[in-house]
């Protein structure tokens, strides 16, 4: 009896550790870069100067486009398109902060870049 206690408390142990694991696999990391949509993706030069990224963001969001994040030239989906804070950040350049899977960010908070010194 004693031998089956341990075994069970040993069983539940392990599966803790493992769950344990498992979040600490997922942790947040942080990008600098632009929050776009995916009509436009790295660049809203289609649009000639019209309107800003922050308008064309948000129009192209509007027209059924997704947000995405832009970072040293690449494009990361975005899983959590409600995050209130893609809309009021569209077209700016910010920090990002999230966890990634394959090539798609959920964010978990987005924050101004700090201007560069001039």
């Amino acid at each position: 009896m004693k031998n089956l206690y341990r075994f069970y408390v040993g069983l539940c142990c392990a599966v803790l550790l493992l769950c344990v694991a498992s979040l600490t696999s997922a942790a947040d990391m942080t990008w600098t870069g632009k929050i776009s949509d995916s009509m436009c993706g790295a660049s809203h030069a289609g649009m000639g100067g019209k309107m800003s990224d922050h308008d064309c963001t948000v129009e192209c969001v509007k027209m059924g486009a997704k947000y995405v994040f832009v970072s040293k030239g690449k494009v990361y989906q975005i899983a959590n398109q409600k995050d209130a804070d893609l809309s009021v950040h569209a077209g700016e350049t910010v920090v990002l902060t999230g966890s990634m899977t394959g090539d798609t960010i959920t964010v978990t908070k987005v924050a101004v870049a700090a201007a560069k010194p001039s």
